[in-house]
Parts: C-alpha cells; sequence; structure tokens
C-alpha cells in the first residue's frame, strides 16, 4: 500500500483492478507458465484431480449481515435504516467465492487466484493470509468493522469491510457482480442454510445425548468417590484408633521402664551410701588402732607393768609361831 493514501483512493484503484484483471491474468499466466515449474506440473494434471483437491480443501460460511440504508445529501445522513444480506462463502487455498442474496435479488463474486494474487501484492501480504483474512471478516461478523453493500451500477454491488492495522483503519472492497438466476442463487444460499441448520441440530443431538452419558457417568463417579472417601475416612479413623493404641502401649511400657530405672538408681546410689559409709567407718577404726600402736612402747611397759603389780596381790609376812 503507498503511505498517505486513503481509503478511497485505494478502492478506486481496486477498482481498477477488478475491471483489467481479465487481461492481466491472460498475460501474467502466460509469463508464469514459463518460469514457474511447479504451475507447470500442476497445468499438466488431469482436471478431475484439481477439482478433487479443490473439493477436499474448501469450506463453507455463511453470514448475516445487517447492512444501514441511508440518503445522504451532501455528506449528510437525512434517513436511516438497515437491511439484512447474507453472504455465502466457498473459500480456498488461493482463491474463494462469494454469493449475496437479500430473499429478492442476488449476486457473485468469483474472485479468481490472479484477482487474490494481485491484491495480495497491493497490500505486501501473502496469498494465503490475504484468503484467511478475508474470510475471518466474512465468515463472521467481526466487531469494529464497518461492513458495507453499496450500489456500483448497471445492478451491481461493492461489499466493503474495514478492519484496524497498525494503528489504521483500512478498506477491503470487493465488486459483486448481479446473479444471472437470482432464484437459483438465492435457492442454493437457502439450501446451505439448511444443511447447516440441520447439520447443527443433529450435532447438538448427538452432544446432547453425549452430555447425557457424562453426567451419568459423572454422577457414578462422584458416588464411587464419595464411597471411597468413605472407606478412607473409616480406614484412617481405625488406623488412627490403632496407632493412638500402640501408642499409649509404648508410653506406658517407656514410662514403667523409666520408673524402674529411677528406682534401680536410687537403690544403687543408697548401696553406694551405705558402702561408704562401711568404708568410713572401718578405715576410722582402723586409724585409732593405728594410732594406740604408735605410742610409745615403753609407757605401755611401764604402764602395764604397774597395772600387774597394781593388780597383784601383796604377799604379808609370815610370822612364826612360836
Amino acid at each position: 500500500m503507498t503511505p498517505g493514501m486513503n481509503s478511497r483512493e485505494m478502492g478506486e484503484k481496486l477498482d481498477d483492478v477488478e475491471m483489467n484483471s481479465e487481461s492481466n491474468c491472460r498475460s501474467r499466466s502466460a509469463k508464469r507458465e514459463k518460469t514457474n515449474t511447479n504451475h507447470h506440473t500442476l497445468s499438466s494434471a488431469s482436471p478431475n484431480s484439481l477439482t478433487l483437491m479443490e473439493e477436499e480443501t474448501k469450506r463453507h460460511t455463511c453470514l448475516k449481515l445487517n447492512i444501514p440504508i441511508s440518503t445522504n445529501t451532501k455528506d449528510i445522513i437525512k434517513d436511516k435504516d438497515t437491511e439484512p444480506i447474507f453472504v455465502k462463502g466457498t473459500w480456498f487455498h488461493s482463491h474463494f467465492h462469494l454469493a449475496i442474496t437479500d430473499g429478492l435479488n442476488a449476486w457473485h463474486c468469483r474472485a479468481s487466484e490472479e484477482e487474490v494474487k494481485q491484491r495480495a501484492t497491493q497490500w505486501d501480504q501473502p496469498v494465503s493470509e490475504y484468503v484467511q483474512l478475508a474470510e475471518r471478516y466474512l465468515g463472521f461478523q467481526q466487531p469494529g468493522s464497518v461492513y458495507a453493500f453499496a450500489d456500483a451500477g448497471d445492478g451491481h454491488k461493492r461489499l466493503s469491510w474495514t478492519f484496524e492495522k497498525e494503528g489504521m483503519t483500512l478498506q477491503w472492497r470487493w465488486k459483486c457482480l448481479a446473479s444471472p438466476n437470482c432464484k437459483k442463487t438465492t435457492a442454493e444460499i437457502l439450501d446451505f442454510l439448511m444443511d447447516a441448520n440441520i447439520t447443527l441440530s443433529e450435532e447438538v443431538v448427538r452432544k446432547t445425548e453425549l452430555f447425557e452419558k457424562m453426567k451419568v457417568e459423572a454422577e457414578k463417579c462422584l458416588s464411587q468417590s464419595e464411597r471411597v472417601t468413605n472407606e478412607k475416612v473409616e480406614f484412617e479413623s481405625e488406623i488412627y484408633a490403632k496407632f493412638l493404641g500402640v501408642l499409649n502401649s509404648k508410653k506406658s511400657k517407656l514410662r514403667e521402664l523409666r520408673d524402674q530405672l529411677s528406682n534401680s538408681k536410687q537403690e544403687t546410689s543408697e548401696k553406694s551410701l551405705q558402702e561408704e559409709d562401711t568404708d568410713k567407718t572401718e578405715s576410722f577404726d582402723e586409724e585409732s588402732d593405728y594410732d594406740k600402736s604408735d605410742e610409745d612402747p615403753q609407757k605401755d611397759i611401764a604402764g602395764s607393768s604397774t597395772f600387774v603389780s597394781a593388780n597383784k596381790p601383796s604377799r604379808g609376812r609370815r610370822t612364826r609361831r612360836t
């Protein structure tokens, strides 16, 4: 995108690209066939195989848009209303098709690979990214995006939408040609909507049945979980009671052993005290005897002799009787 170019100038430039798309498509396709070997390989493939590949990769969307209807006089909106349109998109890897109806008239837009490539080149985007972004805005109505479906002359319309990128409001526009068979196009869109509605209804039924089955399984799991929880609580209570019993018995045994140990220590201390008293008494007696033996032996002898003499009866003089 050229810097400084507003959305209106870009739209006019894109319209010019749309008018000259066929001639550019022919010239560029001829050049690309000479230079691109991959495209040459695909060109040599059978049309049936290419059709099957496209059928496998295509995606479908359908979007309901409420487009504002306004009457402008000097850019002043006098009357404002909305009308619904339905945009059906068929998306491929490098191109897409649009079918649009308002219930009475119908339009179509067939964006070829060359046109998509030119638009992607102008916006500096890969082709796949361009298609994905277009599918995002035409598959689901994006909040903040301004959609419009304006007249383009000769019964044709121009579909546009805005988006934000790097702080700038950008606009993409695609010209939609009037359908040669409005009834057929509208019927195809209605058929797609009916098929999608049936598919969604069947999906809702399947999801509901699956939900009911999952609900029953969840209730079973819940009851089983409650049962297991109760068993676990009972088991833990029983184990805890046994543990308390064992712990109390161990405590009582330890208490008895501690009392026995304290009693034995007390008896041992008493015995040791008695033995110490006995030892002290014996040592005192031995010391007393030893002290006596250490006195002067002469005194002992004298004392003993004195004692003996004192105790010896005195002999009286015998008187002779005449």
